[in-house]
């Protein structure tokens, strides 16, 4: 049955009551992180299908994916790929019980934005 003395229960906190925390942007940005490495992995199977289909459908991709858009999705991907990957071992890591304490957790959340941040820039200026 519906409750009709909504008026007198306590309201449960909503995102303008909480401070941002590390940890949980770093979670958010692992989801995020991993669905944009689908779209750009299914950029790149655009180019290779488009490569396989002729001369005309590799000239449109090539066109798209070498555009300053196409450049940007794949500096993004590197950023998106090094995260990930940083916030997959920093998984691997809880998942043995360690490092599981509050300081730590934030150590490894801003430790994992600037290192993917610094692989980037090396990923980058080296290739």
């Amino acid at each position: 049955m519906a409750d009709v003395n909504r008026g007198n229960r306590p309201l449960s906190p909503h995102l303008q009551i909480y401070r941002p925390q590390i940890t949980s942007i770093s979670s958010i940005l692992t989801r995020i992180t991993g669905n944009a490495l689908v779209v750009a992995g299914l950029m790149v199977t655009w180019w290779f299908l488009a490569a396989a289909a002729g001369p005309d459908a590799f000239a449109t991709a090539d066109a798209v994916l070498t555009s300053w858009f196409g450049k940007l999705v794949f500096l993004g991907s590197i950023w998106a790929l090094w995260y990930h990957t940083l916030a997959g071992i920093r998984h691997l890591i809880w998942d043995t019980g360690k490092l599981l304490d509050i300081e730590s957790a934030e150590a490894m959340g801003w430790g994992i934005v600037i290192g993917s941040v610094l692989l980037t820039l090396f990923t980058v200026v080296v290739l």
